[in-house]
């Protein structure tokens, strides 16, 4: 099975499904010299993890992370950095009658279909619960960029559920309310509302779908590059391997049919120190709009890069459903009973936010804005003040 890996010079590469004995993720390509400990990662792994709230799965993961290679006295030393986190609370016999009678709209007659096995216990690789290594990938790609020079800073919150949409809020306030509320949105009065119609769904025996805005600020312009490794190609990429995703779009997004060519296009000026939120000096030309979403011809502007991502509603319900079991050649009513989330936006907030830490570092790397052998930029010193000490000259 290939499509385990992503990124160029930053590249994660990722094992375990969702009821084995654990998850784990390799991280290649981070400089050395960046400090980094479980407990910086294992912040975003709470955020991330299932039964935080009542409108989450009540599996009972505590998601602990373990660093077992990559890191030396509290930094990062260049080689790869793995992680392992055990799965505690696995219950696969529940999922005993899918084996060969496939849930609706699951991964699981397709991985039969296309290997002719599969571990069938809680979806497997096909799992959500495979995003918690991409999580522990994101931290410490959002690590090695806070040890950097560039002021890079990425948050997103749902901006959507059912039809309940937020109102456009400033970036200062989806960093400040977006972690306040168990939906995860930035405007409170929405999350309110947003939380009845989850809880509605969920006595129901059903599920809704909703989506997230995310945003990067300070990004440098000239990152990227036209077509297949242009930055919106690659984001697209990190936005639609998430489980569950239907669409991604920056800028505009699919509101740019309705506007029309001279509408979108964004004049030229000089920047005289009034674009704050762009990565620029006084005096270069700075677009005077920002519909594009900080990207053109597939590289960065310098300006914000935001977008929006899509979730269709989980496809694990109690509700009765129907399928056909090509062992007994019956078809026949079943009932999905387990621990499952009744909307997914609110624990994937993490999740984009670490897709986006990936993709923007890898660039940033491919870019030469930040040495890939160390943080420092200091290739050839060998004393530096994250090199071990000898314990003889203690």
């Amino acid at each position: 099975m290939n499509g385990n890996r992503f990124g160029r010079l930053f590249q994660v590469t990722t094992y375990g499904e969702s009821h084995g004995e654990a998850m784990g993720v390799t991280v290649s390509g981070c400089p050395a010299g960046v400090e980094l400990d479980e407990d910086l990662i294992q912040r975003d792994l709470d955020r991330r993890k299932p039964g935080q709230s009542m409108i989450t799965t009540s599996r009972g993961e505590p998601d602990e992370v373990t660093i077992n290679s990559g890191v030396q006295d509290g930094y990062t030393t260049g080689t790869p950095i793995g992680m392992v986190i055990q799965n505690k609370d696995a219950r696969s016999g529940k999922y005993e009658p899918y084996v060969t009678a496939p849930r609706p709209s699951h991964g699981d007659y397709t991985y039969s279909a296309k290997f002719g096995t599969r571990n069938w216990g809680g979806g497997g690789r096909s799992s959500a619960r495979e995003t918690v290594n991409w999580v522990a990938a994101g931290a410490v790609a959002k690590a090695v960029l806070d040890a950097s020079e560039h002021d890079v800073a990425i948050k997103a919150h749902v901006n959507r559920i059912d039809d309940i949409e937020a109102p456009e809020v400033p970036f200062e306030q989806i960093l400040e309310q977006s972690e306040a509320n168990d939906v995860r949105c930035a405007d409170p009065e929405t999350a309110d509302r947003m939380q009845e119609r989850i809880e509605a769904y969920q006595d129901e025996g059903d599920s809704i779908g909703g989506s997230i805005y995310f945003e990067a600020r300070g990004v440098p312009r000239g990152l990227g590059a036209p077509r297949f490794d242009g930055v919106p190609s690659r984001l697209g990429q990190a936005m639609m391997s998430i489980p569950a995703t239907t669409a991604f779009e920056f800028g505009l997004g699919t509101d740019a049919t309705e506007v029309t060519g001279k509408e979108r296009n964004e004049d030229w000026e000089f920047d005289e120190g009034d674009h704050p939120e762009t990565v620029s000096e006084p005096g270069d030309p700075v677009p005077v709009g920002n519909d594009h979403g900080g990207l053109q011809g597939g590289i960065t502007t310098g300006e914000p890069i935001y977008g929006e991502v899509t979730w269709h509603a989980p496809t694990s319900i109690p509700k009765r459903q129907r399928t056909a079991d090509w062992e007994t050649g019956e078809e026949k009513e079943i009932q999905v009973v387990g621990r499952h989330d009744p909307v997914l936006p609110p624990r994937a907030v993490p999740v984009v936010e670490a897709m986006l830490y990936v993709t923007v570092l890898d660039f940033m790397l491919l870019g030469g804005r930040i040495t890939p052998d160390r943080i420092d930029d200091q290739p050839g010193e060998y004393d530096t003040e994250y090199h071990p000490s000898s314990p003889r000259n203690e």
